[in-house]
């Protein structure tokens, strides 16, 4: 409250018309702006190939992950969100997705949603692996997180109008308890959504007004285009699509188009991720937490055990 949240820190030092534009354009619906790239599928699936190769397992989706994450450590100001209709710096570094659960039954789909932190030091390899055991984690059919459990609370209608416009009122004025916003995929810095594995093209996926996602994104199947070579004859090519929604209250447009360009360069340059940006950028001084680690509980007599 009065500027205070457990996610994020109040801006202060911001331009005086990015600070005006939530008051002209309240709700993120107001300020959605969609974008359609064609990423070179080529250079990304030789990349993917030559990493196998070296024993390293890459998947578009983390090639994606991996150069937001970067572009991240260089442009914090695409890392705000507006809440109140004031603008905050998040404290942390997150990417939330639904993935489908193995259940078994090809006719029974059940998803689950994933938020997964990153450190903007990450490298491909440091974002495969958080990526990679997120998944395996929650992708099992008896898997249930955080997200699911308190959703699964909430199949009593009355209860999840109460309970739904409650988290509004708190979020609105910043006193959500930590834990429904580390349960929350729509508390996250970026949304992505795999629609090529499900077959379906990208698409501009609209932002939550609940929450605070600023940024989603959605990678579509491979498409192919013929196109003019550097001889002048016709070539076949295959494209990446890929869909982003963003919400324009947060920054200047120019720090969304130094967004695009840095993503497209590190995707079409993926070696670039292998090694931790020499520097990183925060706004204000405000560095991002990762959480801590469960600890292990153990019984008393098998703690007994361990100290024997």
């Amino acid at each position: 409250m009065f500027g205070h949240r457990a996610d994020g820190e109040l801006l202060r030092k911001i331009d005086p018309i990015i600070a005006l534009t939530p008051y002209l354009m309240p709700m993120r619906c107001d300020a959605q702006v969609f974008l359609n790239y064609k990423l070179d599928y080529e250079k990304m699936a030789r990349y993917i190939v030559e990493q196998g190769n070296n024993g390293n397992k890459f998947t578009f989706m983390e090639l994606i992950i991996a150069a937001y994450v970067r572009v991240i450590s260089e442009l914090p100001e695409i890392n705000r969100f507006v809440a109140n209709k004031r603008l905050y710096a998040r404290t942390q570094l997150t990417v939330s997705f639904a993935l489908l659960k193995e259940t078994g039954d090809p006719n029974d789909i059940e998803e689950n949603t994933v938020k997964c932190y990153f450190d903007p030091r990450d490298t491909i390899f440091d974002i495969a692996e958080r990526v990679s055991a997120a998944i395996e984690q929650n992708r099992r059919e008896e898997a249930d997180n955080s997200t699911m459990k308190l959703a699964k609370l909430l199949l009593n209608p009355v209860l999840a109008n109460t309970v739904v416009a409650a988290a509004r009122f708190l979020d609105r004025y910043g006193i959500m308890p930590k834990y429904i916003l580390d349960a929350s995929p729509f508390h996250t810095s970026m949304f992505f959504t795999q629609m090529a594995s499900i077959g379906m093209p990208a698409v501009n996926h609209h932002i939550y007004n609940f929450g605070t996602t600023s940024l989603f994104v959605s990678m579509g199947s491979v498409i192919r285009e013929s196109t003019v070579g550097p001889d002048g004859k016709m070539v076949r090519k295959r494209y990446l699509p890929v869909g982003i929604t963003a919400d324009e209250r947060i920054c200047a447009g120019a720090m969304y188009a130094r967004l695009v360009d840095r993503f497209m360069h590190y995707l079409a340059n993926p070696s670039l991720l292998e090694t931790p940006p020499e520097t990183v950028r925060f706004e204000e001084g405000n560095e991002y937490s990762l959480p801590k680690p469960k600890e292990k509980r153990f019984s008393r007599k098998k703690q007994q055990n361990l100290e024997a």
